[in-house]
């Protein structure tokens, strides 16, 4: 993980990137500053998701039972608990 991604929590990162969109969307950027946004935005979408892999990772070891078994559905896939991101 970089320095970066270390100092960003989700809900900064997540909260730039509705930024960057924002600004994009308003037409008034440069090709330039498109591009640089659009290098930002790139990075906060991979620290964005790097957090939630560590936090579906975290919920799914503590649905394991006490025994060390992961609790599974019918089909083996491991039940793990919906993150539901309301936004800051």
């Amino acid at each position: 993980m970089s320095k970066q991604e270390k100092e960003l929590n989700f809900e900064k990162a997540f909260t730039r990137l509705e930024e960057i969109l924002e600004k994009m969307n308003s037409g008034k950027t440069d090709l330039d500053e498109s591009i640089t946004l659009y290098e930002e935005a790139d990075t906060l979408i991979h620290t964005c998701h790097n957090r939630l892999s560590d936090a579906e990772r975290k919920i799914e070891m503590l649905t394991k039972k006490r025994n060390g078994e992961i609790l599974a559905d019918e089909n083996q896939k491991p039940l793990v608990e919906e993150f539901a991101f309301k936004g800051p």
